[in-house]
């Protein structure tokens, strides 16, 4: 098997002296870059084949080098490959192994390019693909949603604002705050696919390339739309980072809404959820506890997506132009983000899967507060013809009355009513049906029965 003659650190023929051991660990990122193994083989095979195809290399090292390159793909796929730390990163990694298998001509697949630009290359290929993952863990999440929305359009609860009662809404338009979340979400990541579709093969280490290369070709063939315009921005850029990251922290923050809500709604004090044995833990002293631990995770969990974010932030808050070793944390800091998103997704979608509605507690819930009062009020507006301040103060003094009385506005008889305003009639007690008030709101984008459900349409046709 031939070998590779200077078979040490690449820069063994400037740098003479063995690299120390402690620098060695620091300076390894092997651990963490090798998953990007197959984006950097496949970089390399296009990089090859445009430098055959510009006449920079001959059909024969050519096809040697791709040779190598999928027996090492295999290699590594089968794990029979050995990583060594001492060749630092997967890009080294790959091509101390092809000079094994093919001998010196491996030499010529690093022609017109750097790790600068190969990594990035690699890098943005990989977080196309995680940004796929995610977009299709929430596809899943918005459809389980809209399963659940489907069953419940006429289940009433009452709608909060500062945690208090405020006006009756389907649990159905509830549940579609979150598809509206989750579908923000999508569309920023997809966002981000737009403004990282730049290839950045061929900017070399710094300044571009003597070698007449295509850039337009490997732009093709590894699936972007454009080459990038200045290799200096190039090799320093790390917006693309900045953007998924942010991503996943706006995506983190409304998982943790969620959770937090869902905590408190399966409260004792609330009790507006029922949980599934599946997704509780229990107590190692108090037996009757069924506690919703997943959702604390989930709620936890928008911490370290926070911190991830603002790491890379820091890191580059004071970083000249262009390439610095610093930026070899993003790779870490993207994967370990990528991670907890994905697992946060799965296990938000099992617990969507395994919770249902208490009807009758919430019904109770949304009898309590005088949560139809708003609804008085635009009666005697529409009815009355008052001005809307005029119709809010009349409607603060049924409300006292009703509270004074100890009743709901539905218990409150006609002749009480008409003690506030002479001018009702007995059909303002429909007003109070709280079937009714959700009825009424048929403004786009509201509460009602038929809004809901024109809206599940429309989502599903999404």
């Amino acid at each position: 098997m031939a070998k590779n003659k200077n078979n040490q650190a690449i820069w063994g023929a400037r740098i003479k002296k063995s690299t120390s051991m402690a620098f060695q660990r620091i300076g390894s990122s092997i651990d963490l870059d090798k998953r990007l193994y197959k984006e950097d083989i496949n970089v390399s095979k296009v990089h090859a084949e445009m430098l055959f195809k510009q006449k920079i290399i001959s059909f024969k090292i050519k096809n040697k080098i791709i040779f190598g390159l999928e027996k090492i793909e295999r290699e590594i796929r089968n794990n029979k490959f050995q990583f060594n730390e001492k060749y630092e990163d997967i890009h080294m990694n790959i091509e101390k192994r092809l000079f094994q298998i093919i001998g010196e001509d491996a030499g010529y697949l690093h022609t017109a390019r750097s790790r600068n630009d190969q990594v990035i290359t690699d890098f943005k290929i990989w977080i196309k693909s995680a940004t796929h993952e995610i977009n299709s863990k929430l596809n899943v999440i918005i459809k389980n949603t809209l399963k659940i929305a489907e069953k419940n359009v006429s289940t009433i609860m009452p709608g909060f604002t500062h945690l208090k009662n405020a006006q009756a809404v389907s649990f159905a338009h509830y549940l579609l705050v979150y598809v509206e979340m989750f579908s923000r979400d999508k569309k920023r990541f997809y966002n981000n696919l737009e403004n990282l579709d730049e290839n950045p093969l061929g900017v070399a280490a710094i300044s571009g390339t003597s070698f007449n290369i295509d850039r337009d070709y490997t732009t093709k063939k590894l699936g972007f739309k454009k080459p990038t315009n200045n290799s200096i921005d190039t090799i320093s850029d790390r917006d693309f980072v900045l953007d998924f990251l942010y991503s996943v922290s706006v995506c983190s923050m409304h998982i943790s809404r969620i959770a937090e809500e869902l905590i408190i709604w399966n409260s004792d004090a609330y009790n507006l959820i029922f949980l599934s044995d599946k997704i509780v833990t229990g107590s190692s002293i108090m037996p009757q506890k069924k506690n919703p631990d997943v959702l604390e995770y989930l709620r936890g969990k928008s911490g370290s997506a926070y911190g991830n974010l603002f790491s890379m932030l820091t890191i580059l808050k004071g970083l000249p132009l262009s390439y610095f070793k610093d930026l070899q944390d993003d790779k870490e800091i993207v994967f370990k983000a990528n991670e907890t998103i994905i697992n946060c997704l799965t296990i938000l979608n099992e617990f969507i899967k395994n919770f249902s509605p208490n009807r009758k507690q919430m019904l109770n819930l949304a009898n309590i507060g005088y949560i139809t009062a708003t609804d008085l009020a635009d009666y005697l507006v529409k009815k009355h013809s008052m001005s809307f301040r005029e119709a809010y103060k009349k409607t603060a003094n049924v409300v006292n009355l009703a509270e004074k009385k100890k009743k709901n506005l539905s218990e409150l008889s006609i002749e009480e009513l008409k003690m506030v305003e002479p001018k009702l009639t007995e059909d303002v007690l429909m007003i109070f049906d709280l079937k009714n008030s959700v009825k009424s709101k048929k403004s786009y984008g509201g509460t009602s029965f038929e809004n809901v459900k024109k809206m599940i349409r429309k989502y599903k046709k999404m």
